[in-house]
């Protein structure tokens, strides 16, 4: 580790359990689900019928109404999160002030309805504006004007570890001195009849619980039968040290440590075993110079697939070892829903939450553990302990293709 420390100042959240930062930890850490019966698209041929929505959200209190035409519904909640998270900053130097955008999907409201005006009225009948809001990049693009971000404005993509990934680019640049701030923004919404279709015939969706959303997801419970898809946007300013200072800017913590491999395996299954997933772990542990047994809480990738859970259960094993069963644990996609590509900025900002309140999110709906050897943080919150203070969290982010990344934050 060289350089600059690269310290989190900014947070901003438009998620199916608030729409910022506050109102989404504040029911995040109560354990009040976000997942419903899914109102915005056509279910009623599909086996998945719930879902985490954004509600009561209007783009055009963030944008003209020409722009939020022009823009993918995700970069419609990436605006709105970096709105939040960027209050109060301006940056020293343009050139030396990014912007990313991580997500799985992109643009892809706007492809589909792009595709049906091409089916249904032919091609002159395309918005042209398809050509430069269809990409991944289109937000970052699109935020790097408004904010007059001169330095590098980037799309990036890893499906559901791409927020995880963009929060360790990110600490990356800033460490080797090429920014004194990058601003990451996850930004995914897949929830449509094509993306939910396709995973529920994966087999990847908790199918069923019409009657009960909030008990769909389920991670780590015997119970669980796949994850549940969300939408959302979570935005993260990351800084250096000595910019942040300059400007006087309170820090939230340090995003101390990053790590990223890829299995080489599957396509949608992970390796069995965990060791991907757990060299992300000891890469990031190692990048932020501690020893595991220094990390004193994990924000678990926890998606509530069968295959998942159980890997990600061996991998800690296998990094924690002896120490395991005294790492308080948990999912906080059992109340959030999983946000694909933005799942990891989401755990991030949840993780510095933590942090500031020393309290630990509880993991929903574990009714029956499969797992016996974590110590997951069932329903309820825990708070931690004065003479223990939580000072360091992991936080996991694993996704299809085999990409695995994690994150370590610590507090100041």
């Amino acid at each position: 580790m060289t350089g600059s420390r690269a310290l989190i100042t900014g947070l901003g959240a438009i998620t199916p359990n608030g729409l910022d930062l506050a109102s989404t930890w504040s029911r995040v850490v109560a354990g009040r689900s976000g997942i419903r019966a899914l109102e915005g698209v056509d279910v009623s041929d599909l086996s998945v019928r719930v879902g985490g929505e954004v509600r009561g959200f209007d783009p055009l209190a963030h944008l003209p109404r020409a722009v939020a035409r022009r823009l993918d519904r995700h970069a419609h909640y990436a605006v709105a999160a970096a709105a939040e998270a960027m209050a109060g900053f301006e940056a020293a130097d343009p050139a030396r002030f990014g912007v990313t955008i991580a997500t799985g999907s992109g643009a892809v409201a706007l492809t589909h309805d792009a595709v049906r005006a091409l089916d249904a009225q032919g091609p002159r009948r395309v918005p042209p504006g398809v050509v430069v809001s269809g990409g991944p990049d289109a937000a970052a693009a699109f935020l790097s004007e408004r904010y007059g971000a001169r330095g590098a404005s980037v799309g990036t993509a890893a499906t559901c570890a791409s927020g995880t990934v963009g929060l360790g680019d990110a600490l990356r640049t800033i460490r080797h001195g090429y920014a004194d701030a990058v601003l990451v923004v996850g930004a995914d919404d897949c929830l449509n009849r094509v993306n939910l279709g396709v995973n529920a015939t994966l087999g990847s969706l908790a199918a069923g619980f019409e009657d009960e959303p909030h008990r769909a997801s389920r991670p780590f419970d015997r119970a669980r039968s796949g994850f549940v898809m969300s939408a959302g946007a979570v935005a993260v300013l990351v800084e250096s040290e000595a910019h942040a200072r300059r400007r006087g800017a309170s820090a939230l913590g340090e995003l101390a440590g990053y790590g990223v491999t890829s299995d080489a395996f599957h396509a949608t299954a992970p390796r069995p075993d965990g060791s991907g997933a757990a060299a992300a772990m000891r890469a990031a542990i190692d990048d932020a110079r501690l020893d595991p047994r220094d990390i004193q809480h994990v924000n678990a990738h926890g998606t509530g697939t069968p295959l998942n859970d159980a890997m990600e259960a061996a991998a800690l094993g296998e990094v924690f070892a002896s120490t395991l069963g005294a790492l308080p644990v948990t999912s906080t996609k059992s109340t959030t829903g999983h946000l694909l590509g933005a799942a990891g900025t989401l755990e991030a900002a949840l993780s510095l939450m933590a942090l500031r309140d020393q309290t630990i999110p509880p993991t929903i709906n574990l009714d029956d553990a499969e797992f016996p050897q974590l110590d997951v943080v069932a329903g309820e919150a825990r708070a931690v302990s004065r003479t223990a203070p939580l000072r360091t969290v992991l936080s996991n982010s694993f996704g299809f293709g085999g990409h695995n990344a994690a994150i370590v934050l610590r507090a100041l």
